[in-house]
């Protein structure tokens, strides 16, 4: 099988985690997203106007929105919103930056020669596999199925609270819905649960590809620039995923925002759940490129010992040469192209030594860290006023 055979030419988008399923095919008939998912703009303004505008509508119609008519009027209600305006076009967002990052994917381990030839049969079939998981059917299905069993039978249970808010009033023990929450539970709410569970979905195929490849024989180099083998690429591909960490973000800021503004809470006593999301999150997007860890080891175990061989083998001659007399009679040492040489051989072990074990940086750890926590970057507020902290901000960069 050579190269050519896996360019995978019947898909003119390559790989790609996104265009797939009946939700993205629907978007392609009714004009919210191109064959490359263009339109943008087009599918976010859906989305708002599809689940938080009816709220908004209904309860300002019921006296809802603001006001004392109830304890938690609309715009009041930090996680909703957060959700509703910020997390969810967050999500809508990702699903174009991972497809234009992740596009080329499969092109770059063939245009690099990584794959070894007796794996590149299993290469193409991990690649086949994926596409079809992506495209099936079934799976959106079931997501859709699950959703609504959980709106049924949990959400009433845990999504709603037990005093009087724009979506609900209790009575006689339970919670009754208003015009705006049934909306909210039937229309926004799974929308918003889809979208997230089919995000989760895409990066159990991220996974489990990754997984399948890494399983492959690798032709990796470690005397390649990128101090990983030549998988370095990886990582900006793990980036993508930025959008969607943030979006994560924004329904934990809308969570904690929302007790710190009606339980009394504070941003420090929520330490522990921003630090295990933003672990869970990095173990979600960067973990997997982790099974890469074996090959790079082996690989850079077989370049210290290669190139530490022929280093020997090259100063030896040039100690015997210029250090023990056999040069050749006349022959200048200036302009000799052998102290370049033994330079550029030292250069080449030192890339070999300092190779990484790992297809990533503790950089592309940290912005993803970041790009989790910047919703929640406003909370700060609640702890101290905005004069003081650029007062600080100020002192510390002046």
């Amino acid at each position: 099988m050579t190269t050519r055979d896996l360019t995978i030419e019947p898909d003119p988008h390559d790989f790609s985690l996104v265009l797939g399923g009946p939700l993205f095919q629907l978007a392609r008939r009714t004009h919210l997203a191109g064959n490359a998912l263009e339109l943008l703009r087009r599918r976010v303004i859906a989305a708002v106007l599809l689940t938080w505008l009816p709220l908004l509508a209904l309860t300002v119609l019921t006296g809802r929105a603001w006001g004392s008519a109830v304890q938690v009027p609309f715009f009041k209600d930090i996680e909703v919103h957060a959700r509703l305006l910020v997390a969810l076009p967050l999500m809508i967002i990702a699903e174009l930056v991972v497809h234009q990052r992740m596009r080329p994917l499969v092109q770059r381990f063939l245009e690099r020669d990584l794959v070894a030839e007796p794996s590149r049969a299993t290469f193409a079939k991990s690649f086949e596999a994926a596409m079809r998981l992506r495209n099936s059917v079934l799976v959106e299905v079931l997501l859709l199925v699950t959703i609504y069993i959980g709106i049924v039978f949990i959400w009433p249970h845990y999504g709603l609270l037990h005093v009087s808010t724009w979506s609900s009033v209790p009575r006689d023990g339970r919670a009754v819905l208003t015009p705006a929450g049934w909306w909210l539970a039937y229309v926004s709410v799974p929308v918003f649960q889809f979208m997230l569970f089919r995000w989760y979905f895409r990066l159990f195929l991220w996974i489990r590809f990754l997984a399948l490849v890494s399983r492959c024989q690798l032709r990796l180099l470690p005397t390649h620039p990128d101090r990983a083998g030549g998988l370095g690429f990886l990582a900006n591909i793990a980036f993508a995923f930025a959008p969607l960490l943030s979006a994560h973000g924004a329904l934990l800021a809308g969570f904690i925002g929302a007790r710190i503004l009606f339980q009394g809470a504070t941003l420090v006593d929520f330490k522990f759940e921003l630090a295990a999301v933003v672990f869970f999150l990095l173990l979600v997007v960067v973990g997997p490129l982790l099974f890469f860890m074996p090959q790079l080891a082996a690989a850079r175990r077989t370049g210290l010992r290669e190139y530490g061989t022929l280093a020997q083998r090259y100063v030896r001659e040039f100690d015997d040469k210029w250090i023990r007399g056999a040069a050749p009679p006349g022959e200048p040492l200036i302009g000799s192209a052998d102290i370049q040489s033994l330079a550029d051989l030292a250069n080449s072990y030192e890339v070999v030594r300092s190779m990484s074990m790992v297809p990533f940086t503790r950089n592309t750890v940290v912005q993803l860290a970041v790009a989790t926590l910047l919703p929640v970057a406003p909370l700060l507020l609640t702890m101290i006023s905005l004069d003081e902290l650029m007062k600080r901000l100020l002192q510390v960069v002046l």
